[in-house]
């Protein structure tokens, strides 16, 4: 559940355009310039932010630039997510951004706008609290988020894309676990309702303009956790491939699905190689981590498919190369290449690349690769 709380998409606005770009009624202002900017986020296009923000605020409020950075960084902090470095500047702006829109509220409490960008805010923010384990913070976000966007639609019903976080409350308040039934009673939280909350997320798919691959994003995540539904998951993962071909992410969860939820390794093994083809052309952001995870990934699924002996170069361009992201990628290669070594019958090459491993590893093991290297070498792996 305290997943779910954080994992409210965000920017959840919808986006239609007055004549004068004012919000009156349904319409956002700048919706035009902050769809485009948000789109870009989406694509990974990250070095194009600042000059897009420039354009677009205004004439949409300050405060959306201010939020719209937020959910840049968040984007970044995804690409490499065992990667800290960023996490005290997105802690201080997701914080500061979140005050600043608070008091926009309170100026204007009957503005909806203002409180769509509050439950946005609020969702980015706890979105890194849960991939940090900050579990109770997360969870009071997500109260937060819900009273936000709930407030939002009360001033505003035509803001389609609100009942996507809603849903996603009610969909994961419903489905949690005992023990996070329990926080939600400790920190007295709504309960939810799993069918209602599945059907708010696809309303708000099918009616917001701005949201759909925010909402793409999270639902592919409660097709494969929840609905054992991993196809569906694919074709959103899909269409967030083709919609933002610059941002290796989305490959990257094709190629995982694949290998973890439908088992089909040779349609994994063909996510990676095109993540490969597009990482060498130059045509994806970070396509030297991109590049990494793709030769890792390419190993592992060609053991799958019974060719471990073609693994090996894989493992060795990305053991050669010693990079640097994503975090772990060097040690896992000198791991998989023990397995390798291991399933051929390779015994002392085998035990030199769990040294390896263990050796390059870093020191606070993120990966466990320090359980696996040191079963590795105490037994052979089959």
């Amino acid at each position: 559940m305290v997943a779910a709380l954080a994992a409210i998409a965000s920017l959840a606005i919808a986006p239609r355009p007055s004549a004068q770009g004012a919000m009156t009624g349904g319409a956002l202002t700048g919706a035009a310039q902050v769809a485009r900017t948000y789109d870009a986020i989406m694509d990974a296009r990250f070095t194009e932010i600042p000059t897009l923000l420039s354009a677009t605020c205004p004439p949409a409020p300050s405060e959306a630039c201010r939020l719209l950075s937020v959910v840049s960084l968040w984007w970044q902090i995804q690409q490499d997510p065992l990667n800290r470095s960023h996490d005290q500047a997105f802690q201080t702006q997701a914080d500061d951004v979140v005050d600043l829109i608070d008091r926009w509220t309170r100026r204007e409490p009957a503005r909806a706008e203002a409180w769509f960008y509050l439950g946005g805010a609020i969702g980015a923010r706890a979105q890194w609290r849960v991939l940090r384990g900050q579990t109770l913070a997360a969870a009071r976000d997500g109260k937060r988020i819900k009273a936000a966007l709930e407030r939002a639609l009360v001033l505003e019903p035509a803001l389609q894309d609100a009942y996507f976080g809603i849903g996603l409350y009610h969909y994961y308040a419903d489905v949690a676990p005992a023990f996070a039934r329990m926080l939600r009673w400790l920190l007295l939280l709504p309960g939810g309702d799993r069918e209602q909350g599945l059907q708010e997320m696809l309303r708000a798919r099918s009616g917001g303009q701005l949201l759909r691959s925010e909402a793409d994003y999270q639902l592919h995540l409660v097709y494969v956790w929840y609905e054992k539904q991993p196809q569906r998951a694919l074709e959103l993962l899909a269409a967030l491939a083709a919609r933002h071909p610059h941002n290796p992410h989305f490959l990257q969860q094709i190629a995982e699905v694949e290998d973890g939820y439908t088992l089909n390794h040779a349609a994994s093994l063909r996510a990676w190689e095109a993540l490969l083809d597009q990482a060498r052309a130059g045509r994806v952001a970070y396509s030297e981590m991109a590049l990494a995870r793709a030769e890792v990934g390419m190993a592992l699924e060609l053991s799958h498919t019974g060719q471990p002996e073609a693994s090996i170069p894989h493992l060795k361009k990305v053991i050669d190369a010693k990079p640097s992201a994503p975090v772990g990628a060097e040690a896992l290669a000198h791991l998989q290449l023990g397995n390798v070594y291991d399933r051929l019958g390779r015994r002392e090459q085998a035990i030199a690349e769990y040294r390896a491993a263990l050796a390059v590893n870093p020191a606070d093991d993120p990966l466990k690769i320090v359980p696996r290297a040191r079963a590795g070498l105490r037994s052979p792996v089959r």
